[in-house]
């Protein structure tokens, strides 16, 4: 029967160390983090082969008495608990007493430090595990630690050890986590005798960002700040929605500065980001969470990266609020990228068809229809001399969102100034607006000397000073506003403003819908009849009713209002699709999305619908009414912005 021995305190150390320190990056991790619990304002880091042959970590703080040298290698003794009930009040980034003990089991270590009230330094000497006596040596106050041949005589891990270049990487992705959320600390890196990183102290928050990242990173960061007041204090930057990554690794949260990794936090984030963000697309995050120390407790995990929060539904809910709130006072709208790379910022974060140079008068009916008449004729007149026979016209009782018969591929209206004001008549041709050098120019075939002015007598009447749009490839509205222009996709704009209004009127139970003269029958397949069969109620509650019909055939007896001009038949094979798709298993909550989603672009406006004045009309007012108006359901940008200054940049003006 085998025998049960205590094991020695290097076997133990050795086993400690295999959980604590996997690699280079992990010793300088906790050998930094101490640096920082010992007050250090100037922390330098250095290394060797990726760290494999040397890391030395130098440090200002208060350093360690000569006499606690010897303890400080000892397993389990630490300087920051006292008794239990500090276990469940951690205050500091190490606290177990581990670290040193397990680095010096496995290397060849050296540590030199001075107090503040010691007229010289000592230093003591590890080589793997065997440690020598205390000696005196000179240097400032503060702790330098030096770790050479890691895993020397561990040769299993020494060979699992990756290329320079790897572990140098885990080393520098390491030290961001641990500079990131301490910018009032001077840090250095530095590779071979090559400095790397060289990152002075600063009170701009953005600023330690800028530094790890770059000025492109920086100009994209929108800030989040929560209350005061907030029982879950958040701040820190997130991305724009310009601005994501095909994963997850620039995304960095910090529980009271400490780097942490909670699926929980990921989840909220990426919700934050629903429809306004590309499936398999991720926001950049900086985030940092302030909480009480005995509200969670990092004691779970050897690297304390892992963390239990005592109430996560109120850290989950005060972590989403807090970018949410953020986002719905933000403008979110695309731009269009400057020369230098620079994203343009909108002057006020309000909706582009809410901007106005100037308050603006408006005209009475009457005015306008005299109006519209002057500008015909104007156009007619032009259009005359350069092509006799031509004239133009105005369509008359345009249905919302139909099909007109000018086949033009450009189609200009003027809106209200606001919405809900009385909308000025349809002005329609081919010319561009020329209203800010005093008059409107023909396109087109006009002759080529006519673009330098028009003839004498043929200057346009001035219109009432409205908001100008124009639908283009039929597919695409361009506005003016004060700042630029807003390019307009159309479908993605109504497609959001109707997913909005199913999303609202499914959570008051008004989802409406319409019964069919005749019943339609479908015939599906075996998965998609038993998928039907499993959810004929909740079809139900989207407002399609579906009840078997023999063998593998539904009939569909009603069907969802808003989407009255697609076939019954396609609705429900869009309802049964997100059940199918690879097996997956979603969420009720994610389903119902999907769902919603899939009969907002059903019933939205297409690209290539050539839309009426009063179907522009409806759409910007909608809009202007919409927080998300700037994204479609599936994250794409449904305006994007393109300022005065890129234009003339683009024409070289000055």
């Amino acid at each position: 029967m085998p025998t049960i021995r205590t094991l020695s305190q290097s076997m133990i150390n050795k086993i400690a160390a295999g959980e604590v320190i996997e690699r280079p990056a992990s010793v300088v991790k906790e050998l930094v983090e101490n640096a920082i619990d010992a007050g250090a304002t100037r922390i330098d880091v250095a290394l060797e082969n990726g760290g494999s042959n040397l890391i030395r970590i130098v440090d200002n703080g208060c350093g360690i008495e000569s006499e606690q040298l010897p303890l400080a290698l000892s397993p389990h003794a630490t300087s920051k608990l006292n008794d239990a009930d500090d276990l469940f009040r951690i205050g500091t980034f190490g606290f177990r007493g581990e670290a040193l003990a397990s680095v010096a089991e496995i290397s060849q270590l050296v540590i030199k430090s001075r107090t503040a009230g010691s007229e010289s330094g000592a230093t003591i000497r590890s080589n793997g595990g065997e440690h020598s006596a205390v000696q005196s040596c000179g240097m400032p106050v503060g702790t330098q630690i030096e770790v050479r041949n890691l895993f020397f005589n561990t040769p299993v891990r020494r060979r699992y050890m990756k290329s320079t270049t790897t572990e140098f990487g885990h080393v520098t992705e390491a030290f961001t986590r641990l500079v990131l959320p301490q910018p009032q600390i001077h840090f250095t890196l530095k590779h071979n005798d090559r400095i790397v990183h060289e990152l002075p102290p600063t009170d701009d928050p953005l600023a330690r960002i800028r530094q790890l990242f770059g000025e492109d990173i920086v100009r994209e960061m929108i800030a989040i700040e929560s209350p005061a007041s907030a029982a879950v204090h958040v701040s820190g930057f997130v991305s724009h929605p310009n601005q994501s990554r095909p994963n997850n690794r620039m995304q960095y949260f910090f529980l009271n500065r400490r780097f942490i990794r909670d699926r929980a936090l990921q989840h909220a984030l990426n919700e934050a980001y629903r429809g306004i963000l590309v499936s398999g697309r991720f926001p950049l995050a900086f985030l940092q969470i302030e909480l009480p120390a005995d509200s969670f407790d990092v004691n779970v995990h050897p690297t304390k990266m892992e963390v239990r929060f005592l109430d996560s539904n109120r850290v989950y809910t005060g972590f989403l609020g807090a970018i949410r709130e953020k986002f719905l006072t933000s403008d979110l709208r695309s731009r269009v990228q400057t020369t230098d790379g620079r994203r343009q910022t909108a002057a006020e974060d309000v909706p582009p068809w809410e901007v106005a140079e100037e308050p603006r008068n408006t005209i009475d009916p009457s005015a306008a229809e005299k109006k519209k008449r002057e500008v015909e004729d104007w156009i007619n007149q032009i259009a005359t001399k350069t092509h006799p026979g031509t004239t133009v016209s105005t369509p008359s009782s345009p249905a919302p969102y139909g099909r007109n018969d000018n086949r033009s591929g450009l189609t200009i209206h003027h809106l209200p100034e606001r919405p809900g004001t009385t909308p000025t008549p349809p002005k329609e041709g081919n010319y561009i607006d020329e209203r800010k050098s005093g008059g409107r120019k023909p396109s087109g075939d006009a002759p080529r000397e006519s673009l330098g002015g028009e003839p004498e007598g043929l200057r346009p009447p001035l219109l009432n000073d409205s908001p100008l749009v124009v639908q283009m490839l039929n597919r695409y509205l361009v506005m003016e506003m004060e700042e630029g222009i807003a390019l307009i996709d159309q479908h993605a704009l109504h497609e959001r403003i109707l997913y909005e209004q199913l999303k609202e009127r499914m959570q008051s139970g008004q989802l409406q819908s319409q019964r069919l003269l005749v019943p339609v029958p479908v015939d599906l397949s075996p998965n998609e009849f038993s998928c039907v069969s499993e959810n004929t109620e909740f079809f139900g509650t989207l407002g399609l009713s579906v009840e078997p019909f023999g063998g593998n055939t539904v009939l569909i007896s009603a069907f969802p209002a808003v989407l009255s001009k697609t076939s019954p038949e396609e609705i429900l094979w869009s309802l049964i699709e997100p059940f199918l798709v690879s097996g997956k298993k979603l969420k009720q909550d994610e389903l119902l999305d999907d769902l919603l989603h899939s009969m907002a672009c059903k019933a939205a406006v297409k690209a290539g619908d050539k839309l009426s004045f009063d179907s522009i009309q409806h759409l910007i007012q909608l809009a202007a009414a919409e927080i998300n108006a700037h994204h479609c359901p599936h994250g794409r940008p449904s305006t994007i912005v393109l300022s005065r200054e890129e234009i003339d940049k683009m024409f070289e003006r000055t």
